[in-house]
């Protein structure tokens, strides 16, 4: 198991579990005891954690994996998902994407479409020379980052300020961004889907946020893999009577897809 791969397991049982144990991770891990105070060791150097006597605890009673963390979970459902959701919007649209590891892989998947392979093959043919075939609106500054280098996408970020977990803009900076723009479609990433509540964040400025891409939108689209559905959040975007599409990996029951539908959502599961 590679240095990452430990990293990213060990965030996960301190997740899961609010503190850990090197006696015990070594064991959960297969490795040693002193390759696991090496790891706790550096990850506390860059403040992921708290070093204990024997272990190690989280920040604070709620913990939340950064993304760059998360960004190996189901990593070939989230690209299936990322290539059936850029095949949804359509030539010279604008496109809002909030933050998330599904979103940002829908955002590489646009950007390259839109540079000239695939189907935007087929639309760059057609723009003139130097101008952008697909305008993004974001408030996840990593997705900024990658499409900011690309001159075949107009990249549009709100301002607001920065959670380090998820890397996105909140507060009124970026409210007051996105309410001067109009959307064709936003591809939103959530945290649940309930099929009486609707779509739900972990946090509520998050979930503000948004809820206001979804405002400013005509179509909306939830990408999220199967782990979400039917699951809770704190924080309520909207409700399913407001999602046009979701899509999901195969892993989505039948139950739950019938319950979607019912209220209005097509599904697509890829």
């Amino acid at each position: 198991m590679s240095k990452p791969e430990r990293w990213q397991t060990l965030l996960e049982l301190l997740a899961s579990e609010g503190k850990l144990d090197v006696e015990e991770a070594a064991g959960a891990l297969e490795v040693s005891s002193a390759t696991i105070r090496r790891d706790l060791d550096e990850l506390a150097e860059q403040q992921m954690l708290v070093r204990t006597r024997g272990g190690a605890v989280a920040h604070g009673v709620s913990y939340e994996l950064p993304l760059r963390y998360k960004s190996t979970r189901r990593a070939a459902e989230k690209r299936r998902i990322a290539a059936a959701v850029a095949d949804l919007i359509g030539d010279n649209e604008v496109v809002g994407l909030n933050g998330g590891t599904t979103t940002t892989e829908v955002a590489r998947t646009l950007a390259h479409r839109a540079g000239g392979n695939g189907r935007g093959g087929e639309r760059a043919a057609a723009t003139p020379p130097g101008s952008p075939v697909l305008t993004v609106v974001t408030n996840a500054l990593n997705i900024a980052g990658e499409l900011a280098v690309r001159p075949h996408v107009k990249t549009v970020t709100t301002g607001g300020v920065a959670r380090p977990q998820t890397y996105e803009l909140v507060g009124p900076l970026t409210m007051g961004v996105l309410s001067e723009v109009v959307l064709d479609a936003v591809v939103l990433g959530v945290d649940g889907v309930d099929p009486r509540l609707g779509v739900m964040a972990h946090h509520e400025d998050e979930a503000a946020v948004s809820r206001l891409f979804v405002e400013r939108a005509q179509r909306v689209v939830v990408a999220t893999d199967s782990s979400k559905l039917g699951r809770r959040a704190f924080a309520r975007i909207c409700g399913l009577d407001r999602v046009d599409v979701l899509v999901t990996d195969t892993g989505v029951s039948e139950e739950a897809a019938a319950r979607l539908g019912e209220a209005g959502v097509r599904v697509v599961s890829v």
